[in-house]
């Protein structure tokens, strides 16, 4: 049968999207049906629930009306997205402390639960989290937890999170072996597992970093 032959269209960058949406406003909604679960998800695990729904709108009007600040050369907007979501969380410092020391006193999981070695860390949602995750989390400062759990929830690479945060990539390689150590000396024997768990989030995906720590 002769007839048209299937055309593949690219996606529009998230740079493109951005530029665009200067002249065409409306535009920038493309950029919230992108990312808008991943920040809500992002939240959720560091808040709750109920304050994701704050900090995730809050992201993308903060996003929307500094948008020409972001740079085009870095393409992706997710780091950037995920840096303001970072600098409103900071603003929840105690009430994140809070959570992570209230989950951190639920009762121990029955026996039938996946195991404290699966990868906990990276994968659960912090109402999943064992009692013994939540309390190391809950004691690590402000700059590790950020790090860390850019790394390990929003599953950025080492430079992503260096462009959330505006701090060079040896700071995050820095706090992130800082803060993986922290959890395996406040979780004792079943540390190793789950700070492997969080070593294993930057190769999670073909965008992460192969064999670096």
């Amino acid at each position: 049968m002769g007839g048209m032959t299937g055309v593949h269209t690219e996606p529009e960058s998230d740079a493109s999207i951005v530029a665009r949406s200067h002249a065409e406003p409306e535009a920038f909604a493309a950029v919230f049906d992108r990312y808008a679960t991943d920040v809500h998800r992002y939240a959720a695990r560091r808040l709750g629930d109920e304050a994701a729904d704050d900090i995730m709108a809050e992201t993308f009007t903060t996003a929307f009306r500094l948008r020409d600040r972001f740079d085009p050369g870095r393409g992706d907007v997710r780091p950037w997205l995920f840096g303001i979501a970072t600098h409103l969380v900071s603003g929840h410092r105690r009430a994140e402390g809070r959570r992570f020391r209230a989950l951190s006193r639920l009762p121990a999981p029955a026996e039938t639960d996946e195991p404290l070695a699966d990868r906990v860390a990276a994968r659960a949602t912090a109402d999943g989290m064992r009692r013994e995750l939540a309390t190391a989390l809950a004691r690590l400062s402000p700059a590790l937890r950020d790090v860390l759990l850019l790394v390990a929830w929003a599953d950025l690479a080492y430079e992503e999170v260096a462009q959330a945060l505006d701090v060079p990539v040896g700071t995050v390689r820095s706090r992130l072996h800082r803060a993986r150590a922290r959890l395996r000396k406040e979780l004792g024997a079943g540390g190793g597992t789950v700070a492997a768990g969080m070593d294993n989030a930057p190769v999670a995906t073909g965008r992460k970093e192969h064999g670096h720590g």
